[in-house]
């Protein structure tokens, strides 16, 4: 399992919440996932994420408000999963080729779908970074996009905060994967791009690629991060 939880609410409770996020996602195989039931099992975990925030608030008022987001990125035996809610990312680099596999739950993508704004406009917009979509404790817990993602032998997957996305265009990304693989070398300077061109310190980033066994082989940066297979 890969996993990125960005927080929200402010430093303190958006860091409980996310840390919250990635014990219990990275529990998901160990629990009760199985190819049969992958989608409810990644569902209810998503539920029970939002369950606990919602204890935690009720517990300790100092916290409400908190939440985070949550892209995760599942390896089955035969497919994988992705199961997302917020603004984090989830790419799929493949033949020279970037492609961008979550939709972002905010208010700007959704102006966008309208029609309200150009692509453009997103950078500069005052609504930019507001969250429409994520685990934050409400009554009714969200359900997370869920989808089975094909893979290939020398696919790569990157999954990242807003803190990346929202600043290195995806043709930046793509030129330092290919230069650098899957590595530690790829990873840094993504980061020090990310923080040249004004990221904010809570930058997460996971490269992974499928090899001819289809296994995952890791690379991180970031502390909000899940478990490994």
């Amino acid at each position: 399992i890969l996993a990125v939880a960005d927080g929200l609410g402010g430093h303190a409770g958006g860091e409980i919440a996310s840390s919250l996020a990635i014990h219990k996602i990275s529990k998901l195989e160990k629990n009760s996932f199985t190819e049969r039931n992958a989608e409810t099992s990644v569902v209810d975990t998503f539920l029970d994420i939002n369950k606990s925030l919602a204890e935690t608030m009720k517990n300790k008022s100092e916290l409400r408000g908190m939440g985070t987001t949550l892209t995760a990125l599942i390896l089955g035996k035969e497919k994988l999963y992705l199961a997302h809610l917020g603004d984090s990312r989830a790419y799929l680099i493949r033949s020279g080729k970037i492609s961008q596999l979550t939709k972002d739950h905010t208010v700007v993508q959704e102006l966008l779908e309208q029609g309200r704004i150009s692509a453009d406009e997103i950078d500069g917009h005052p609504q930019r970074s507001f969250v429409t979509k994520a685990l934050m404790g409400a009554v009714q817990g969200e359900r997370p996009d869920f989808n089975v993602v094909d893979e290939l032998a020398g696919d790569i997957f990157l999954l990242c905060s807003d803190g990346l996305a929202g600043v290195v265009e995806e043709k930046k990304i793509i030129k330092i994967v290919e230069t650098h693989g899957v590595s530690e070398e790829a990873l840094s300077e993504l980061k020090a791009l990310a923080y040249k061109k004004g990221a904010p310190d809570n930058l997460t980033i996971i490269l992974a690629t499928i090899n001819s066994n289809k296994n995952t082989i890791p690379g991180y940066i970031g502390a909000a991060q899940g478990g490994e297979r």
